[in-house]
C-alpha cells in the first residue's frame, strides 16, 4: 500500500509575527512581490515597512484584483518578473492566497493569512475562477508553501465571523478523514487525479494524518468558544492561538493528507441553492458535516456534541440558518445529485451513496437541526 503525507516546509504562528517576514524572505531571496487586497495591505503596512527596513529586503506591493482568475495570475506573474522578485508573498484571504500560489507555481512562496477562516493556506492546491466568479479549475503544485506565517495579532483584529467560519471548516476534518480511512480511499497528498501513470498508484492516508484530524476536532471543541470571546474583544489568548492552529495547520494537514468525504461534496452541492451564497465556506460546511453524520448513522451523542458546539459559537445547524426557509424535495435532490457526481469526494464514504440517500439525509438533518435549536432556545 502506498501512503503519502505532505505539508508546508515551515509553519510559524505568533503575535506580531509579520515583523519577521523579512527573515523568511531573506532565506529564499532578496526581494518579494506581496500580493493582497488593498485593505489587507493597509492593515499591516506598518509591519511590512518595519520588516523590510530591519532585514534589508525589498517589498514590491501588488494590489490583488479581487478574483483568482487566469488573467490575474498572468498579470501578476508579469509584474513579478518586471520587479525581479525572488519570492511571492500571499497576504490576506483565500482568493488572494490561491492567486499567489498559482503565481509562485510551487516555488518560493510565503503565505500570510490575515484571517483564520479556512484550512487552505498550508495546501499544495488552489482554486481558479472565471471573471464572472464561476468555478474554472483546480491547480496543483509541485510542493506546498515554503512558509506559512500566522500573525495572531492581525487575526484577532479581524471580524470574529471569519474565525468561526474556520472552526466550521475544521469540524469536518476528522469526520471526513475517518470516513476516508474506513473506506481505504485515496487522499490529496498523493498525485492529483490524472497525474499518476505506470506503476505509480494514488496514495492512502497515514497514521499521522488521522491523528492530526482527530486532535483538530478535539481542539475546536475545547477552545472554540473561548477563542470566539477573545476575538470578539480583539485580544490574543491561548484559546485563540489554539483555534488559529486548529483552523489552519491541523485542519489543513488533516484534509489534504487525511482525505475529504461527504461534507465537502454536499457543500459543493449547495451551490444550486440561493440562500447559502450569503454564507462563508466554513459556515456551510458546519451544516454539511452534520448531514454527513446523519448519512452515516452516527450516535446521538456524537450528533448532539456537534450541534451543541455549533450553537454555542453561532454556526448553522439547519438550512434555515443558511437562508433556505422552505425545504423543497426537488431542489434538495438537485443538491444531492451535484454532490454525487462521479468525481466527488462523497464516494470516499465507506458505503454506497446515492442521490436519494443524500437528499433524505439533508432533509432529516435540517428537521433535526431546527427542532434541536428550538428546544435549546426554549430552555
Amino acid at each position: 500500500m502506498r501512503k503519502a503525507f505532505i505539508s508546508p516546509s515551515k509553519y510559524v504562528q505568533g503575535e506580531n509575527e509579520l515583523l519577521n517576514l523579512g527573515f523568511y524572505i531573506k532565506s529564499l531571496g532578496e526581494s518579494a512581490l506581496v500580493i493582497g487586497n488593498p485593505d489587507d495591505i493597509n492593515r499591516v503596512q506598518d509591519k511590512l515597512d518595519q520588516t523590510s527596513k530591519h532585514f534589508g529586503i525589498t517589498l514590491h506591493l501588488a494590489d490583488f484584483g479581487g478574483e483568482a482568475t487566469r488573467e490575474e495570475v498572468k498579470r501578476l506573474k508579469k509584474l513579478a518578473k518586471e520587479k525581479g522578485a525572488d519570492v511571492i508573498v500571499g497576504l490576506g484571504g483565500g482568493k488572494a492566497i490561491d492567486t499567489s500560489k498559482t503565481v509562485a507555481n510551487g516555488h518560493n512562496l510565503i503565505v500570510c493569512p490575515t484571517i483564520a477562516a479556512t484550512d487552505a493556506p498550508t495546501s499544495h492546491s488552489a482554486v481558479l475562477y472565471t471573471e464572472d466568479h464561476h468555478f474554472d479549475d483546480y491547480a496543483y503544485f509541485i510542493q506546498n508553501p515554503s512558509v506559512v506565517l500566522m500573525d495572531t495579532t492581525v487575526i484577532a483584529q479581524a471580524p470574529t465571523r471569519f474565525l468561526i467560519s474556520g472552526m466550521g471548516d475544521a469540524l469536518a476534518t476528522y469526520y471526513e478523514a475517518r470516513a476516508t480511512r474506513r473506506s481505504n480511499s485515496n487522499v490529496n497528498a498523493g498525485l492529483p487525479n490524472g497525474f499518476h501513470s505506470g506503476d505509480t498508484e494514488p496514495a492512502k492516508g497515514t497514521i499521522a494524518s488521522i491523528t492530526l484530524a482527530r486532535v483538530c476536532y478535539e481542539t475546536v471543541l475545547e477552545s472554540g468558544y473561548n477563542a470566539k470571546m477573545a476575538c470578539d474583544n480583539n485580544v490574543v489568548t491561548p484559546a485563540l492561538e489554539n483555534i488559529v492552529e486548529a483552523n489552519t495547520l491541523l485542519s489543513g494537514l488533516g484534509f489534504e493528507s487525511g482525505g475529504l468525504a461527504a461534507a465537502h461534496a454536499i457543500y459543493n452541492g449547495l451551490t444550486v441553492l440561493n440562500g447559502p451564497h450569503n454564507y462563508f465556506h466554513g459556515e456551510q460546511v458546519a451544516f454539511t458535516t452534520f448531514v454527513q453524520l446523519i448519512l452515516e448513522d452516527a450516535t446521538t451523542e456524537e450528533i448532539e456534541e456537534l450541534l451543541d458546539f455549533s450553537l454555542s459559537v453561532g454556526l448553522p445547524v439547519s438550512l434555515a440558518d443558511l437562508d433556505v426557509e422552505e425545504v423543497n424535495y426537488e431542489e434538495i435532490f438537485e443538491v444531492a445529485q451535484k454532490a454525487c457526481i462521479p468525481e466527488e469526494s462523497i464516494h470516499a464514504m465507506p458505503f454506497k451513496v446515492t442521490p436519494e440517500s443524500v437528499a433524505q439525509a439533508i432533509i432529516a438533518a435540517d428537521a433535526l437541526g431546527r427542532d434541536y435549536k428550538k428546544r435549546k432556545t426554549i430552555k
